[in-house]
């Protein structure tokens, strides 16, 4: 399946009576896949044990079409993994802790959502903050473009504007570019 496909699925979750996938059938779980051939999209939360990323990981574990949740941060994941698992649904959620473990999170991933970053504080410029956050995002891209290349790539960190080109540009140095997943996501899109 390629990103044009997997669009038009998260497309079709979200405005289910305007898109329709191909074959005429509306986005159902049985039609995703996932680890072990249940039904479900397997997503990866790269910082999710940030201000951003654990309120996400509740949403991501309550979805219907996410059958495995993958956790990742460089602090208190174990916390959140252990919180977010107590959620009685049917998706299997685990955590990963560290640039050791970034592979292994990131291991066939349909959804990659980066929240990591630090966020802006009083006094802090832009360029301040993309200093710090340029350099995170390139990491995590890379991990990417390693072990799940045909993801889509949804970009919190900000400053947006500047991480979503970082992003695209790791993407083409790898030889995984497609200018359809590198999705960036800000206060505006919401």
């Amino acid at each position: 399946m390629d990103a044009n496909q997997r669009i038009a699925r998260i497309a079709a979750h979200l405005h289910p009576s305007n898109v329709q996938m191909e074959g005429g059938a509306i986005l159902e779980r049985g039609n995703c896949r996932a680890k072990g051939g249940a039904p479900g999209f397997k997503v990866a939360i790269l910082g999710a044990a940030g201000g951003i990323g654990q309120p996400l990981a509740m949403l991501m574990k309550m979805n219907p079409l996410v059958s495995v949740l993958h956790l990742y941060d460089v602090v208190n994941a174990p916390g959140v993994t252990a919180d977010i698992s107590h959620m009685d649904t049917g998706a299997v959620v685990r955590g990963f802790l560290g640039q050791p473990q970034l592979d292994a999170a990131l291991t066939g991933m349909d959804l990659v959502i980066i929240p990591a970053g630090v966020p802006r504080k009083p006094g802090m410029t832009r360029d301040d903050l993309f200093k710090i956050n340029a350099g995170i995002v390139k990491t995590l891209c890379e991990g990417i473009a390693r072990c799940c290349p045909n993801a889509i790539v949804n970009l919190i960190s900000n400053p947006v504007n500047s991480t979503v080109p970082i992003a695209a540009e790791v993407f083409k140095k790898a030889g995984t570019y497609d200018p359809k997943r590198p999705l960036g996501v800000s206060k505006r899109s919401t």
